[in-house]
């Protein structure tokens, strides 16, 4: 089967580097296919799943934190401030780290405070939405 390279990376460690047949992930404005010799493109990411149909037929999904990706030479790169197996999502914390989010939202102080709360209710519901899938 023809695929291409998927890699997934955060600033700590390599996530994930696998021949893949076709990936979706989330961008700014909504999800991209993928599939082998797509052409050359880079978008922002957004936290939400990033889904992929490994070579061998299985499959992986990870909940990516905004970051950017770029397929090139059939090697789609995302760059990601953090990263996580769906089935490795602690639910009740998800949860609480939303209703935070949303506290300070509400509060709705600093722009910069506002921005960051923003950010942190997208990775919570993200958690909550696709937490412990397998």
């Amino acid at each position: 089967m023809v695929g291409f390279k998927l890699r997934v990376i955060s600033p700590e460690k390599v996530l994930l580097e696998a021949e893949v047949a076709s990936a979706i992930f989330p961008g700014e404005d909504g999800f991209f296919g993928i599939l082998p010799r797509h052409a050359p493109m880079v978008s922002l990411t957004a936290s939400n799943l990033l889904t992929a149909k490994l070579s061998d037929g299985g499959d992986v999904d990870l909940l990516i934190h905004d970051g950017f990706a770029e397929i090139r030479d059939n090697v789609l790169t995302v760059l990601t401030r953090s990263a996580e197996k769906a089935s490795d999502v602690d639910l009740e914390r998800a949860r609480s780290a939303a209703e935070r989010a949303r506290k300070r939202i509400r509060a709705n102080k600093a722009e910069y405070d506002y921005a960051r709360a923003v950010s942190s209710l997208r990775r919570a519901l993200a958690r909550e939405k696709y937490g412990n899938r397998s």
